[in-house]
């Protein structure tokens, strides 16, 4: 496991680099065994390994994080963890989302940027963690980064399990919603549900009032916007592939067979 501080150099002519601030970078990856469509989905079966050990060693291939943690309520996948070597934290089983079960570790860590990676996406890419994270370590005055994609699957624009994002003229996120929006565009984009936070933002951000637009499309990330923060949108080719189901988790298992038949 890396121990390291991450420098992030930027160009500032074509011939002069310089360095920022050394940078912290978190990852963590939010593991709960409770799940009403699929118990125990972070321990299913994948390829040979548990689906939340894919994600690990995906998260551990992005380039720009300081250190990759597990967190986890739950004693099972606690110990599954530590035997495929993870640094895993026990944290509190009260936690109303994986928003506030990645804030308790920024509690206690120093890093600056911390990255929320979905225990469910065994498939992550890890050059689009370093896009999220790059943008918010570039920019002091950002606070929140996220991905989106353009749609191609043109069925996925009604689809209210689909999250949709407008972003404005500077890359920051107007609206996310269930519904296909804009109105009447040839272009829409999906939000992929990778989220890094400024480590002070994300501790006061379970204590931001939920307002009607949340609790409307049940999309925490509104709170932010609701409160006049700024997202940051990057554009990413890589598309999510979340396990929510076992038949979700059949239809990534059939990605693997190739590459273990080589």
């Amino acid at each position: 496991m890396r121990n390291r501080v991450t420098k992030i150099w930027y160009a500032t002519s074509p011939t002069m680099i310089r360095s920022i601030v050394p940078t912290r970078i978190l990852g963590v990856i939010p593991a709960r065994f409770a799940s009403s469509r699929f118990p125990g989905k972070p321990l299913a079966p994948l390829a040979g390994k548990p689906m939340l050990q894919h994600v690990y060693e995906r998260a551990n291939q992005a380039r720009y994080l300081t250190k990759v943690v597990i967190a986890t309520d739950d004693e099972r996948i606690y110990n599954v963890a530590r035997a495929f070597g993870a640094p895993v934290l026990m944290t509190r089983p009260d936690h109303r989302s994986g928003t506030d079960r990645i804030a308790e570790v920024a509690s206690a860590d120093v890093a600056s940027i911390i990255v929320n990676i979905q225990g469910d996406e065994p498939l992550i890419d890890p050059a689009a963690i370093d896009a999220a994270a790059l943008t918010l370590a570039g920019d002091e005055k950002l606070v929140m980064a996220t991905l989106s994609k353009r749609i191609e699957n043109l069925d996925e624009i009604n689809d209210p399990n689909v999250v949709k994002v407008v972003s404005g003229l500077t890359g920051n996120a107007i609206y996310f919603s269930r519904n296909a929006i804009p109105h009447g565009s040839a272009i829409h984009y999906k939000h992929i549900g990778l989220y890094v936070y400024r480590r002070e933002f994300l501790l006061a951000y379970s204590n931001l009032p939920v307002g009607p637009l949340e609790q409307a499309e049940r999309l925490e990330q509104l709170r932010a916007l609701e409160n006049g923060y700024r997202i940051r949108v990057v554009e990413t080719e890589y598309d999510s592939l979340g396990v929510d189901t076992p038949e979700d988790l059949e239809r990534v298992a059939a990605l693997f067979e190739p590459s273990l038949a080589k």
